[in-house]
């Protein structure tokens, strides 16, 4: 699956965020610079959202499994 980083340049740089996952954004003095940001800042996003839901089946049974969409 792909997804959509979208980049506006603005008077510090540039800003970008990613379409399809909320929260996803980030900065940059230069467009490499926001490139890089936007990965970690995706990492960071997943990671919250996972412990986050971890913590919310604390004591549930749920099953686990491994999940990929095909592109």
């Amino acid at each position: 699956m792909t997804f959509t980083a979208v980049y506006m340049p603005v008077p510090e740089g540039y800003i970008g965020f990613v379409e399809e996952i909320p929260g996803a954004n980030s900065q940059g003095e230069t467009l490499d610079e926001v490139r890089e940001n936007l990965r970690e800042a995706v990492q960071l996003v997943l990671e919250a959202n996972r412990e986050l839901a971890e913590q919310a089946l604390v004591g549930k049974d749920v099953e686990r499994e491994p999940f990929e969409l095909a592109s």
